[in-house]
């Protein structure tokens, strides 16, 4: 026959459990008595130690956040201050190069009205000696059409008759016609 084996875990000969000891009625007191003790010393180190250099802590950060936010109202209003000087300054350039482009504006109008007057002035007398030109060239031309239209009509009719017309008839005729 073949034998049970069986494993267990219990202490052989030891029919119960021993209890979890922070569990047994018999040490309460004790452990509350510890308790208390413990609660009170570390109260004591963390209100001594720990709290103080934690509100240091938290009162450094505080005076650096201040200081951080008082430098950056510091450094606001000088940037402001400096956007405001830029655009007085552009202002200013505005109004100096609007003056410097009315100043140039004028003087070339007037050195553009001097060159126009100088250029009619020269363009008048050329036209007045161009007149006077023309003036004597059709004075002569007129001179000479006398000289000519004599010289044709005396042509004309010798042709056409074949005689000879004489010289103050002719003249006569070129006189009476001019006249007209």
């Amino acid at each position: 026959m073949a034998a049970e084996t069986t494993a267990h875990t219990e202490a052989p000969g030891s029919p119960q459990k021993a209890p979890f000891p922070p569990f047994e009625r018999e040490t309460f007191p004790s452990q509350l008595f510890w308790l208390a003790i413990c609660f009170v010393a570390l109260y004591l180190i963390t209100a001594r130690l720990v709290r103080p250099r934690v509100g240091g802590i938290l009162e450094g950060r505080k005076s650096h956040i201040a200081g951080d936010l008082a430098e950056a109202s510091r450094l606001k209003g000088e940037a402001e201050a400096a956007m405001d000087a830029y655009q007085k300054a552009l202002a200013e350039a505005r109004a100096r190069a609007q003056a410097i482009a009315a100043e140039t504006r004028d003087r070339l109008q007037a050195e553009a009205d001097r060159n126009r007057k100088a250029v009619e002035d020269q363009l008048n007398a050329r036209l007045a000696d161009a007149e006077k030109s023309i003036a004597a060239t059709k004075a002569a031309a007129m001179s000479n059409v006398r000289g000519i239209a004599t010289e044709a009509a005396a042509a004309i009719v010798t042709r056409l008759t074949g005689v000879s017309a004489p010289g103050s008839a002719v003249d006569a005729a070129v006189d009476a016609v001019l006249k007209r």
